[in-house]
């Protein structure tokens, strides 16, 4: 073929080649079909953001704070009050963190109030025996690592028995929670130690880190910390495996027994370092004022998405559903309602709470 033929053949003034209109029209399509892909995507996060029940506790959360704004503007939900409730709420975030470990595994435990005094009873009896209020750092680090230690060991203890004896989670932690208050009075003579190293107090319990209160910045941490750890690691996908089904998790060749006495370890620890942190917050043993953080940190947990029957739940679910029930009591007590109308307030709440995990368990089955 000669070069004259192999010439593109002239283009009449005033028109493209078609090659350029069709490089325009083919960019104008793939152009529309980005723009398309971009809203099907916008559309697809927000659905799953809708979906999410971190969502649903955090609305429910704002609407919480907003009515109570409303009811006392300019003494609700001002900084130093949402410092004061994340203060008070640094003991129930952490053992909150334990518990959704636990339910996650579609267990429950009822002793987590009991064994925070019971570690915090414990370490404290150390403190008074190595230098009381004088303690030093060194004694300081010691007593607290005593707490942890007799807080995993009794989880570990109640999580051999539902995993080994097979004693269901509620009676197992049940009877834990009789028995370590009971241990608590026992030890204690029924009356609080108040001999707690000043060290520790003026620092976890008054100071902070750059104005932030040490009591929020340990709680926060340590629920970041362990949010990773369920999220991003083996021992959490275990976890959830562990809920969603046992049997097929043993197919899987996960230890589902010892499984589950880690859990029970990791949430009784948990609630070892909730007493170190009472310990530094009233600076004395509080052996009567947990009997119902149990319900309390399940009503957290559950209300942030974690289901009772195991394999679903976030971290980040229960973080915003610890602040459910502060910001309720605080709000109540505020608004002046009386103190017995607030246990029932947290009673509701908590019913509420199960009653949404089985609301979405159903709607998860019909779908």
């Amino acid at each position: 073929m000669s070069g004259d033929a192999r010439q593109a053949a002239p283009v009449p003034p005033g028109e493209e080649p078609a090659s350029r209109t069709a490089g325009r029209a083919g960019a104008g399509t793939g152009g529309q079909a980005d723009a398309g892909e971009g809203r099907t995507g916008g559309r697809w996060l927000m659905q799953r953001l809708i979906a999410a029940n971190e969502t649903w506790t955090l609305l429910a959360l704002i609407v919480l704070g907003a009515f109570f704004t409303i009811r006392a503007p300019g003494r609700f939900f001002t900084l130093d009050d949402f410092s004061l409730i994340a203060q008070n709420s640094a003991a129930l975030l952490v053992m909150a963190v334990g518990q959704t470990f636990v339910i996650l595994t579609a267990g429950i435990d009822l002793s987590v109030g009991a064994v925070l005094v019971l570690s915090g009873v414990v370490a404290d009896l150390y403190y008074l025996h190595h230098g009381g209020n004088s303690a030093s750092w060194v004694t300081i680090a010691v007593g607290a690592v005593i707490g942890l230690a007799t807080g995993a060991g009794w989880g570990a203890v109640q999580g051999f028995l539902v995993a080994k004896a097979r004693i269901v989670p509620l009676i197992t932690t049940l009877a834990g929670f009789g028995a370590a208050t009971g241990a608590s009075y026992l030890i204690t003579g029924g009356a609080d130690f108040r001999t707690v190293p000043a060290r520790l107090v003026n620092t976890i319990g008054l100071g902070g880190l750059g104005g932030l209160p040490w009591l929020i910045v340990i709680s926060f941490a340590t629920a970041i910390v362990f949010g990773l750890i369920l999220a991003y690691t083996r021992f959490g996908r275990y976890t959830y495996a562990v809920g969603s089904s046992p049997v097929a998790a043993r197919r899987a060749g996960i230890g589902v027994d010892g499984h589950l006495i880690k859990v029970y370890a990791l949430a009784g620890m948990l609630s070892g370092l909730a007493g170190i942190l009472s310990l530094a917050n009233f600076d004395s043993t509080t052996i009567a004022g947990h009997s119902f953080d149990n319900l309390s940190v399940i009503t957290a947990v559950v209300l942030g998405g974690a289901s009772l029957f195991g394999g679903r739940g976030s971290m980040l679910g229960t973080v915003i559903g610890v602040f459910i029930p502060a910001v309720l009591l605080t709000g109540l007590v505020i608004i002046n309602v009386n103190q017995y109308w607030q246990d029932v307030a947290i009673g509701v709440v908590l019913a509420a709470a199960v009653y949404l995990d089985q609301f979405r368990r159903r709607l998860r089955e019909r779908t």
